[in-house]
C-alpha cells in the first residue's frame, strides 16, 4: 500500500515531508524523482544561513516511517480574505472590522 502511494506521489511532482524511521528525522519539502525496486529518490533543499543546498537521497522504502503532503497554506498576519462576487450573502464570513464600529 505504502509502496503505491509513494508512486502516485511521485507521478504527482507534489512537495511531500518523509520521515525516516531509521534515523529518527524529517526531510521537508521534498520531491519523489523516481522509484526503483525498494529504493526511492528524493530531491530537497537545505536552506543554511549563507547558502541553498540541493541534495538527492535514495532510501529503502522500509526506512519511511511516514508521508505527509501539505494541502493548502493560509498567510498570517490582519488580511480580509478574498470573496468572490458571486458568493451567496449567507455564506459570507461576516467583516467583524467593520462591526466593531457601530453607527
Amino acid at each position: 500500500m505504502l509502496h503505491r502511494k509513494i508512486y502516485q506521489l511521485c507521478c504527482d511532482g507534489r512537495e511531500v515531508s518523509i520521515f525516516l524511521r531509521d534515523q529518527q528525522r524529517w526531510i521537508e519539502r521534498a520531491r519523489i524523482i523516481d522509484i526503483e525496486g525498494d529504493l526511492v529518490t528524493l530531491r530537497h533543499e537545505i536552506d543554511d544561513e549563507d547558502e541553498v543546498s540541493s541534495w538527492e537521497e535514495m532510501i529503502r522504502l522500509e526506512s519511511i516511517g511516514a508521508i505527509s503532503q501539505k494541502l493548502a497554506s493560509v498567510p498570517r498576519g490582519n488580511f480580509d480574505p478574498l470573496i468572490s462576487d458571486d458568493c451567496p450573502e449567507a455564506e459570507r464570513i461576516p467583516n467583524h472590522h467593520n462591526d466593531s464600529n457601530p453607527e
